[in-house]
């Protein structure tokens, strides 16, 4: 197949819209399922790039979760906690396989976000991961191949119609890409940067110890964010990302963006959210809703009387913003990696307060200075790449 026809482009005013090769041969891909639209195969080709690196980098699964041309989750396939699976509401599976897990992981950081999500795995889709992707809302999912039971039941997602991709993982595109904007041709150098050891080993701070569990969530980060849309802050915890803030014109809008969805992530693991009492009949959606009302600045709309009775079986305390602090004050050891250099010391002091202690950025500021300091009042270990990640 050399072109595929696309219903239409962005929005559907956007017509005539498809893909195709410039050379003329034949696409690195197949539609085994459905009718995949633009903005589908936007994200499946970007995820199927993040996944791809991630699995290089670490040498294990990996799975993303796109939505809009920027990833909503990322992560590898480590097992899951006690805590994590009941979270990311896979507590009644008996065992996951390590592609399954990755994908819980990087669907479960950021549920809301993640709602309609286009899905890239690094390996095979096998029955653990297709059995996942099946009971998500989900516009479709990218692969290098499906295990004939995967497809079955995929098959079964959306009357047929779920969108499944299959891609040549020996495909390598041209050094040189291009776009059209306005009809002008833009052309560049693909970005090719491995994200390896190396690329981290200039360590600027006083606390140089960087551990094999830290190196590898901030090659997680950093390579998360080559395919987010700039400009973009990635925080990253045992293997996934936990907080992905995309698209700010201000560094440190991202780095409060990321850093909220992260202090979301960890409270999702309260104690008392653990034990919310949901109503037997209410969707996952809705019990993805209501958390991230409660444990939100505006939990006062889920206590309305008429309000609660409709979620929970029983009115539930409300999570103090003490308590909130108190046990945001216990999260640690999280990586944070920016796709530019920080200009100010505040982005600093916002990503301690998520439990930050490593960090990743290109370096080149000319406060570098401060930002340094400030990382060693707090004994944080940063390195300099070097290298800026933009990505549009």
């Amino acid at each position: 197949m050399k072109e595929l026809a696309l219903k239409y482009g962005c929005n559907p005013n956007q017509k005539p819209s498809r893909i195709y090769m410039e050379s003329g041969e034949e696409l690195p891909l197949q539609v085994l399922f459905g009718k995949p639209g633009y903005i589908n195969f936007l994200d499946a080709l970007n995820g199927w790039q993040l996944v791809r690196e991630l699995k290089n980098a670490t040498n294990l699964p990996a799975a993303t979760s796109f939505k809009h041309v920027s990833p909503a989750g990322a992560a590898v396939g480590l097992p899951l906690t006690e805590t994590l699976a009941k979270i990311y509401w896979v507590d009644h599976y008996q065992e996951l396989s390590p592609l399954a897990c990755a994908y819980a992981r990087a669907r479960g950081a950021d549920r809301m976000s993640s709602f309609g999500d286009f899905i890239a795995l690094s390996d095979p889709c096998d029955r653990d991961t297709a059995l996942l992707i099946k009971r998500e809302v989900s516009d479709g999912v990218i692969a290098p191949g499906y295990t004939p039971e995967a497809l079955e039941i995929l098959r079964q997602k959306k009357n047929g119609n779920y969108n499944v991709i299959q891609i040549d993982p020996d495909y390598t595109p041209d050094p040189l890409e291009r776009k059209q904007v306005f009809g002008i041709t833009f052309e560049q150098g693909r970005q090719t940067l491995p994200v390896d050891d190396a690329l981290l080993s200039n360590i600027v701070t006083e606390n140089k110890a960087l551990d094999a569990d830290a190196l590898r969530d901030l090659k997680i980060s950093l390579i998360t964010l080559k395919y987010t849309q700039s400009n973009s802050v990635c925080y990253v915890k045992d293997g996934q990302a936990i907080g992905i803030g995309a698209g700010q014109q201000s560094r440190v809008h991202c780095t409060r963006l990321a850093g909220q969805k992260a202090d979301h992530w960890w409270l999702r693991q309260n104690p008392k959210v653990l034990q919310l009492p949901f109503r037997a009949d209410i969707r996952r959606a809705d019990r993805d809703n209501a958390i991230d009302l409660y444990i939100g600045d505006e939990a006062e709309d889920l206590f309305v009387d008429g309000a609660w009775q409709r979620i929970f079986s029983e009115k539930p305390q409300i999570l103090t913003a003490q308590e909130k602090r108190a046990w945001l004050d216990t999260l640690s050891g999280v990586t944070l990696g920016s796709d530019a250099f920080f200009p100010f010391s505040d982005n600093i002091e916002r990503a301690k307060k998520s439990g930050v202690s490593y960090i990743a950025q290109p370096g080149g500021s000319l406060r570098d200075n401060l930002v340094i300091d400030c990382c060693n009042k707090y004994h944080m270990v940063m390195a300099f790449t070097g290298i800026r990640l933009f990505h549009h």
